[in-house]
């Protein structure tokens, strides 16, 4: 039977035939939580009174690094101990955002299976693998057992067509997307990308949009393995490593198949307080801002940061707002570092924190007073998603985003471009 490439994935891991809605225990290849969720992990573990977990694993120090408060040091303390008892890969505070960190030490591979207590784990899907996000119950689980059950989801096909006009990126491209399917319109659903358009969208860029299809309801997406996925892991596999092109068959079945045209599309902007409530931002230009947040699992990366100091050089932030930046990594803040950009956001007025998740769960570094609006480059714009109900976040590019801080209200960034 013909398939797409989530049921030949979880068909493999389970050493049976799977097709779309059936139930399957699955191998899972690696698990992970980080500091807002490994605290529950290590109690069920415990509970559980679990001598060995039967699969790699890491914990990640992001969403509150370093530590905010005694309790949030306690949780980091519990996960140091946990990864040196059970022999688990730690990455501490200042090591960045798991999103980033677990693709840059070679742990993803296209074809596995990963599972992770944080909801934008379907951002390795970039890389071909079926990684998701779960509950810390059933990450504990999948960790203490090697396996756990998987529903396989249905697929839907996309295609991207167009050339990318000037403004626009990856960002804009998945929240044009997301506009049109609607916060629930591929509820656990499987997505697979394609198009003559992603022959022009960077592995950076390809990492966001996959990062995105959960705010659509989706399980997972999946990109093309093609010279981009090659060239990437070529920097961060071993040079020996081989593995399968996974692709799907050309007969699969998917359950619907959608055709987006980005030819003429312009930069967007996801307004308060839901992330489908996408609007061109030539219609909202004259809304003042108080805080722009460049940085997160979605638009953290070194090509997010080349741009926003492209579009920042030689020019200040406006008076009175407050611009924040968090490089998604270590690596990724040495490399910003050694090109100059840290410089530049510096020189600016900008404020660069710590590698990590930063303001935009609401933790710390950078929480909004009552009233104040937000342009962020986050995946999620919720009310009190950054720490404060009483504020407005709307959700935009990289580029979006800068040319805001500088005017000191939504703007569009092509007048900079």
């Amino acid at each position: 039977m013909a398939k797409t490439i989530v049921e030949k994935i979880l068909s493999k891991k389970a050493a049976r035939d799977l097709k779309a809605g059936d139930f399957a225990v699955c191998k899972i290849d690696f698990a992970f939580g980080q500091d807002g969720t490994s605290n529950l992990i290590i109690d069920k573990i415990n509970e559980l009174k679990i001598r060995k977990i039967k699969i790699p694993f890491c914990m990640v120090i992001d969403h509150s690094s370093p530590a905010a408060n005694e309790a949030i040091a306690r949780v980091h303390k519990k996960m140091r101990q946990f990864c040196l008892k059970f022999k688990g890969m730690l990455f501490d505070i200042g090591c960045g955002i798991c999103h980033q960190v677990i693709p840059e030490a070679g742990i993803v591979k296209p074809g596995d299976v990963i599972v992770g207590a944080d909801s934008h784990t379907s951002t390795y899907g970039a890389l071909g693998a079926f990684s998701v996000g779960m509950g810390s119950t059933d990450v504990a689980v999948s960790m203490a057992c090697g396996k756990n059950w998987f529903k396989v989801p249905s697929t839907l096909k996309i295609i991207i067509k167009g050339n990318i006009p000037k403004g626009i990126y990856a960002k804009d491209i998945i929240l044009y997307i997301i506009q049109d399917m609607k916060s629930d319109g591929a509820n656990y659903k499987a997505i697979e990308f394609y198009g003559h358009t992603l022959k022009y969208i960077n592995m950076d860029g390809r990492f966001t949009i996959c990062n995105m299809v959960v705010e659509m309801g989706a399980k997972c997406g999946f990109m093309p393995i093609d010279k981009i996925t090659l060239d990437w892991f070529k920097l961060f596999l071993p040079k020996n490593y081989k593995f399968e092109f996974l692709k799907a068959d050309e007969d699969a079945h998917y359950e619907i198949v959608k055709e987006y045209n980005i030819e003429k599309l312009t930069p967007l902007v996801s307004c308060p307080h839901s992330v489908d409530s996408v609007v061109a931002v030539s219609e909202i230009k004259n809304v003042k801002i108080n805080e722009a947040f460049l940085g997160t699992c979605t638009n953290g990366r070194l090509s997010d940061l080349k741009v926003a100091a492209q579009i920042l050089k030689n020019k200040k932030i406006k008076k009175g707002v407050k611009f924040i930046v968090a490089p998604a990594s270590k690596k990724i803040f040495l490399d910003a570092l050694n090109l100059g950009l840290i410089d530049i956001f510096v020189k600016a007025g900008g404020v660069v924190i710590s590698p990590g998740c930063g303001p935009c769960v609401g933790s710390h570094a950078g929480i909004p007073a009552d009233n104040e609006i937000v342009i962020s480059t986050a995946n999620r714009n919720f009310k009190g998603r950054m720490g404060n109900p009483n504020s407005q976040i709307y959700l935009a590019s990289p580029a979006t985003v800068v040319a805001s801080a500088i005017s000191g209200k939504i703007t569009d960034p092509r007048i900079y471009l």
